[in-house]
């Protein structure tokens, strides 16, 4: 034990986002720290370490699972509640543009495409034309880690921006940005995902045209054997980037 790349990575952190600052400039710092730990070099010594035992595999396992639009959501390093650093491993087939919904975030991110490509849409509301869908405010189950979608009405949506991501990408977005991601190659792609503490806000917003939700979605943690193969298997691609 005592590696060098988890102390390195939360020093990064702590030094560069812990404080409160205006969201313009936590977006630019954010994105900056997702451009370092994301180069495929470095994420990849990151993963073997935590895959190796480094850290805290049991309270980093008890917050990574399978999300519900389609990606592995596993937690590198928790500096709640000033930051979250997260890997998200995308599997081609799962989460397509057709059946992601339209969300916004808790607080401003940041994130680094680190191998494969990924493809983004931009939403805005209006008030008539564009796209019909039903509205939802998402928000977490008090004493589980469950979604809860209250229907809060029909919206109108236009599409303001598409964009393409390939390996080596940096992005970052405002807490209220509405978007969809998805994989956009025939391959696994690999996302560092910075999630910071400034602002953050109690529920999100859902826009889906595809049907009613149900009111709870379980959010399932891995176990820690689980969250350790994970971390390995992800090793493992990066070294075959």
């Amino acid at each position: 034990m005592g590696g060098r790349q988890v102390p390195a990575a939360r020093r990064l952190l702590a030094e560069t986002l812990d404080g409160v600052r205006p969201e313009h400039e936590q977006l630019s710092a954010a994105r900056s720290v997702v451009a370092e730990l994301g180069s495929p070099e470095r994420l990849l010594e990151l993963a073997a370490e935590l895959a190796s035992g480094e850290g805290d595999p049991e309270g980093c396992a008890r917050l990574s699972y399978r999300h519900v639009l389609g990606f592995d959501k596993l937690l590198l390093v928790d500096g709640a509640p000033h930051h979250m650093l997260r890997a998200h491993l995308w599997h081609p087939g799962r989460g397509a543009a057709g059946k992601e919904d339209i969300h916004n975030h808790r607080s401003p991110l940041a994130s680094c495409v680190v191998r494969g490509r990924l493809a983004m849409e931009l939403y805005a509301p209006r008030g008539d034309g564009g796209i019909e869908a039903d509205r939802y405010q998402e928000s977490l189950a008090d004493g589980s880690a469950d979604w809860l979608l209250e229907p809060t009405g029909p919206a109108r949506l236009h599409l303001t921006q598409v964009a393409e991501y390939a390996a080596g990408s940096t992005y970052a977005l405002p807490a209220h940005t509405l978007h969809r991601a998805w994989c956009d190659t025939a391959e696994p792609t690999v996302t560092l995902f910075l999630e910071t503490g400034n602002g953050r806000r109690r529920h999100t917003d859902v826009f889906t045209a595809a049907g009613p939700h149900p009111g709870a979605v379980p959010k399932v943690p891995l176990g820690v054997e689980d969250y350790l193969n994970e971390l390995d298997a992800l090793a493992e691609l990066l070294r075959r980037s």
